[in-house]
């Protein structure tokens, strides 16, 4: 049998880009059981709570809901249980030096497989205040204007 080759998103976190500025990401692995795995491949994951924390060295995955395996028995795993992210030394350190920081928080942006292997995509990121998130939505929907305006331009239509 063939490895699986790409890359599949099985859950994205889009309100996080709205609510945190994104300071840096990283690439985790995920310390999944066999039901998580199977309950991933379906294509059922919610990243919309979730955050991850720095303890004893060690980062963990919290809040994730990845509901129950429906072919599961009794080895089913609990839809939000704590997981453990892996990460490079270096970058737990980083993370560690960056999250004493105030106001600093890791939080899960997506959910994928790459190459077969579960990963998350996390980022180092600064919480926005309510007018920045405004401000935000200002500027996209002026650019979403100005390209619209410019494709009439284009096609020969006149406003």
């Amino acid at each position: 049998m063939t490895r699986e080759q790409g890359t599949k998103y099985v859950a994205q976190n889009k309100k996080a880009r709205h609510d945190y500025i994104i300071e840096a990401t990283y690439e985790a692995g995920l310390v999944l059981t066999g039901t998580e795995v199977k309950a991933l491949r379906a294509g059922r994951a919610s990243l919309v709570d979730g955050f991850a924390q720095v303890t004893n060295g060690e980062v963990w995955l919290h809040n994730v809901h990845i509901p129950e395996y429906s072919q599961g028995t009794w080895t089913n795993h609990a839809p939000r249980r704590v997981r453990k992210l892996l990460l490079r030394k270096d970058e737990i350190s980083k993370l560690i030096g960056k999250t004493k920081e105030g106001g600093l928080t890791l939080v899960p942006l997506s959910l994928y497989f790459k190459n077969g292997y579960a990963k998350v995509e996390i980022a180092l990121a600064r919480g926005k205040k309510s007018y920045d998130k405004r401000q935000t939505l200002a500027e996209r929907d002026s650019k979403r204007d100005i390209a619209r305006e410019m494709g009439r331009r284009v096609k020969g239509h006149r406003t």
